[in-house]
């Protein structure tokens, strides 16, 4: 009896399945019994990636005993074989058959050239693509749990990424998806208890009292604003919106509208208005007063004919520089949002999810009195899943206009998929983790005494680091450059704010106590750097 690794047994039955093969049906086949072989028993990426030259490797040792053979046995017909079936399988396999093999296969290909791929995204994508995230280009192939691994195999700590909630690559999340994936995925026309149990714990997580007792599933956070705007609108019967100066919302025709961040040249949607965010570091402590602005935006809107149909409040206001807003100033911006007769949207599509450290939801956490909450990008963990919940009154206005149904919207992968990652922030405690590490992070940075730190802020595992010049102004060019040098060291931040000098820390909730030196090591030798 002889004994190896797994995957040799699929390249001995593929050198006979092969054989003798019309070199256009050596891929199909492959791929077909590779599908069916694991239907039964699954075959590790790693196994995949070697699988093709794997099997040109097998070939060449059959070929090496063929011909000893052959020379021994000239008069042997079944020798001789290998000249006419094996041998043309073989130089398909080592011309270019093995990369067409593992490219259908869907192998990570880790050995790619960065610029040749650079070149490639620029070409396929086009100029309208936000631009990759540092000077020298990231190639990421995997990640698990807070690190990140690139193509040359080096490990980056990921202290940016906030859609991977749980971790990158979570077991308890992909199996899940798997295990869904092999059974049933269909849409929301069918009854399926998974889509029930999660809109059921949605409703359950929401404040008492708040009377947030309806779900509406989508697919993405931007999706998920979408659709609070047309319930905005159809129950107030209003079409102005009034958001932040340097919000992000989402990318649909009408949320791209209300996200400032990212209009160019002469954007300015004439039933949008702004108004500024409390700056609690530099406007001092909060009043309820400082909402006034609101009330101003508001008037500039009706003087244009446009009545306020809603607020959109990203909770850490992270796009206006993460400046964390004290709970007294966000509460009376949804005072003010309904003294003038508009809905209260907070959007927890980035702080959800309990990145704020204190409760599921950051605005329930400020309790605050929210008409429509929507969520997204950590739902999944990476999986598009996304959720809408509001009162039933406004559904049922809104039903009386249209029929609501996304084809996707709480399918069951979607819906496993979301359960897991509620079940893993559950049972691992990771709200009350991301409160506790992220108060230790903040103290620590602030610490490092670096001068060209201003401000330091956030909530939960949501950080914001000002970089500033000389004279305490802000430094966008030097908040780039220590960027790009933590890159460099391995660890991964971004960067955010109007005039973007504020570096965005916002980890997998399974960051630790564990990882703060090595975070901060790095942060204060790129700024020496």
């Amino acid at each position: 009896m002889s004994h190896s690794a797994l995957v040799c047994d699929v390249t001995s039955a593929l050198e006979s399945l092969l054989a003798g093969r019309n070199p256009a049906q050596v891929v199909p086949l492959a791929l077909r019994f590779v599908d069916g072989y694991r239907s039964i028993t699954p075959l590790e990426p790693e196994e995949l990636a070697v699988l093709p030259d794997l099997l040109a490797t097998r070939l060449v040792t059959v070929a090496v005993l063929f011909s000893w053979r052959a020379r021994r046995h000239p008069d042997n017909d079944y020798l001789r074989r290998f000249e006419t079936t094996l041998w043309p399988l073989l130089t398909y396999l080592v011309d270019d058959g093995c990369d067409r093999l593992r490219a259908r296969l869907r192998v990570t290909e880790t050995h790619l050239d960065d610029t040749a791929l650079t070149a490639r995204r620029e070409r396929a994508f086009g100029p309208a693509l936000s631009p990759l995230t540092y000077d020298r280009p990231l190639h990421l192939v995997r990640g698990e749990g807070v690190w990140l691994f690139d193509a040359d195999g080096r490990r980056y700590l990921d202290c940016y990424n906030n859609v991977p909630v749980v971790g990158h690559g979570h077991p308890r999340v992909t199996d899940a998806i798997a295990r869904q994936s092999r059974l049933l995925n269909t849409n929301m026309r069918y009854l399926y208890g998974s889509a029930v149990e999660l809109a059921e714990r949605l409703v359950a997580s929401m404040p008492d009292g708040s009377e947030l007792d309806t779900v509406l599933f989508v697919n993405s956070g931007s999706e998920a604003n979408d659709t609070a705007w047309r319930l905005a609108t159809v129950w107030t019967g209003a079409g102005g919106g009034l958001v932040t100066r340097h919000a992000y919302h989402g990318v649909t025709q009408a949320i791209a509208d209300l996200s400032p961040e990212e209009w160019r040249g002469a954007t300015r949607p004439a039933h949008v208005e702004l108004f500024d965010p409390l700056h609690a570091s530099r406007d001092g402590t909060a009043r309820a007063d400082v909402a006034d602005d609101l009330l101003r935006a508001s008037e500039r809107l009706r003087e244009r004919g446009q009545m306020p149909a809603a607020t959109f409040v990203e909770g850490a206001f992270t796009s206006d520089g993460i400046l964390a807003p004290p709970p007294v100033y966000v509460r009376a911006l949804a005072d003010r949002t309904h003294e003038i007769g508009a809905l209260y949207v907070a959007d927890e599509v980035q702080v959800g999810h309990g990145r704020g450290g204190e409760h599921l939801w950051s605005f329930a956490a400020m309790d605050v009195a929210a008409d429509i909450v929507t969520m997204g990008k950590p739902m999944g963990n990476g999986h598009p899943v996304a959720a809408v919940v509001t009162r039933r009154e406004i559904v049922e206005r809104f039903a009386e206009t249209t029929e609501w149904f996304s084809t996707f919207g709480g399918n069951p992968v979607a819906c496993a998929a979301a359960l897991a990652v509620l079940d893993v922030i559950e049972d691992e405690d990771l709200v009350a983790r991301a409160g506790a590490v992220g108060s230790e992070l903040r103290a620590a940075i602030s610490a490092a005494d670096v001068p060209a730190i201003g401000d330091v802020r956030g909530l939960g595992l949501l950080t914001g680091v000002e970089v500033v010049d000389a004279s305490g102004g802000p430094d966008p060019a030097r908040a780039a450059g220590v960027k790009n040098a933590m890159r460099e060291r391995g660890v991964l931040v971004g960067s955010t704010g109007p005039l973007d000098h504020v570096l965005k820390i916002r980890p997998p909730l399974v960051f630790g106590h564990e990882h703060i030196d090595r975070l901060v090591t790095a942060l204060a030798e790129s700024f020496v750097s």
